[in-house]
């Protein structure tokens, strides 16, 4: 059964995924030369980078997620439908999803990427991950539970594992967590439960390979570590988790540690669906691209962002970061526009504007074109980037003022545990 779309003599676009390559090529793509319509799983667009601030009560989730219907509110020829693809059919043209059959002229997958466990289903059944609102709100709702449970807890060892926590992965997502943890170790923890000793809390990271932030400068990997060990966040380099089975984590050099949480920030992996051939991924499940972003082998299908492999000069597939994805959708818009014109597609040329991480208060690397800085200054410029990129004037000003409100009380407001009745049941 097809789903409900109005059916007109242009061309459809369908994009699929509203992360950043979907919403920007949507906002850009002309009314009066196609139809557009956005299927993604969520009605909102949602702004990953501050994903582990709604996990450490630091902002509440409606601030780092923005309506689909708003956002696009008055834009004509554009649908938005909530539905997940089961299968394309590129031959035919059409894909089939959880609500029903959808017909395109042009398929774009901007699909994003989701938490690579590398077949490891202990882990990927034990561990938190930290890729959604939902994601958020969970490991959110069992930090507060488990500090709660700890407060009942006699047996010194049992309260130990309910306070400790380990992160896997010394990406970005994992610093900034670490640096966030410590924080709330030093600040809140002592305050607010003054019954246990915020000493005993030991938090983990982990990351596999010699060096943190291994994308990032030298200075910057260096200094990220340094500022993470004087916030106490004992950092394990060179060693990856082999298991962990809910309370044991065992470590390829034979080390145990012993904790009720691990937030796995490892690696990511692309998106595969029935129907697209096994030549057209990479080994990551990213879809091969040429520099037009049409995946090869495929005919009127695009691929954007961290779902997109493309080898263009020096980069052989981008950063799974935003600037990609933005950039790509971009340009695929311009080409896609001018299509309907005659006009030549260009090639897609990558410009990096840098990288940044946030460990904590005033402590931050940033490696820019035209500076490398750690420290004070790369904390501002942090700070402004992502309250320049959070959609809505609103949530802009709420997330500035929450920001504000902690630089000068070193306090949270939203520790607040939102669960489901049966759930709570459950446990």
């Amino acid at each position: 059964m097809p789903i409900n779309l109005p059916e007109t003599n242009q061309p459809r676009i369908v994009i699929a995924g509203a992360g950043f390559a979907g919403i920007t090529l949507a906002k850009r793509i002309s009314n009066k030369d196609y139809q557009v319509v956005i299927l993604d799983r969520n009605n909102f667009h949602q702004f990953q980078p501050l994903l582990y601030q709604v996990a450490m009560s630091g902002i509440e989730p409606s601030a780092i997620a923005f309506p689909l219907r708003r956002l696009f509110r008055g834009k004509e020829n554009l649908h938005i439908r909530i539905a997940e693809i089961d299968s394309i059919h590129p031959e035919d043209k059409y894909l089939m999803t959880s609500e029903g059959r959808v017909n395109y002229d042009i398929l774009v997958l901007a699909t994003g990427v989701t938490t690579n466990y590398y077949g490891n289903k202990e882990i990927e059944k034990n561990t938190y991950s930290l890729k959604s609102v939902a994601d958020a709100l969970y490991l959110r709702n069992a930090i507060l539970s488990d500090l709660e449970k700890a407060l009942t807890i006699r047996e010194d060892d049992i309260r130990q594992g309910l306070l400790d926590l380990a992160i896997v992965g010394g990406g970005p997502t994992g610093v900034e967590l670490a640096g966030s943890f410590a924080e709330f170790k030093k600040y809140i923890l002592p305050r607010e439960y003054p019954e246990l000793d915020a000493a005993q809390m030991d938090i983990h990271l982990i990351q596999g390979g010699d060096e943190l932030l291994n994308s990032f400068s030298d200075e910057a990997s260096i200094k990220s570590r340094k500022y993470l060990e004087a916030l106490g966040v004992n950092v394990i380099t060179g060693v990856r988790v082999n298991s962990y089975d809910g309370n044991e984590i065992s470590l390829s050099d034979g080390r145990k540690l012993y904790t009720k949480k691990v937030i796995w920030a490892a690696g990511i992996t692309g998106l595969r669906f029935e129907g697209i051939s096994e030549s057209c991924y990479t080994r990551d499940n990213r879809l091969k691209t040429d520099l037009y972003n049409l995946v090869i082998g495929l005919k009127d299908v695009y691929a954007l962002g961290d779902a997109a492999y493309m080898e263009e000069s020096t980069y052989q597939g981008h950063p799974q970061v935003a600037q990609p994805a933005i950039q790509q959708a971009r340009l695929l818009s311009n080409n896609l526009n001018g299509l309907v014109k005659g006009k030549a597609m260009k090639p897609f040329h990558y410009k990096d504007l840098g990288s940044l991480a946030t460990i904590g208060r005033n402590k931050a690397v940033a490696d820019l074109p035209f500076l490398k800085t750690q420290g004070f200054l790369a904390w501002l410029l942090w700070l402004f980037v992502h309250l320049k990129s959070i959609l809505g004037v609103k949530n802009k000003i709420f997330v500035f003022f929450n920001w504000v409100w902690s630089y000068f009380t070193m306090d949270q407001s939203l520790r607040i545990m939102i669960r489901h009745k049966t759930r709570m049941n459950n446990e």
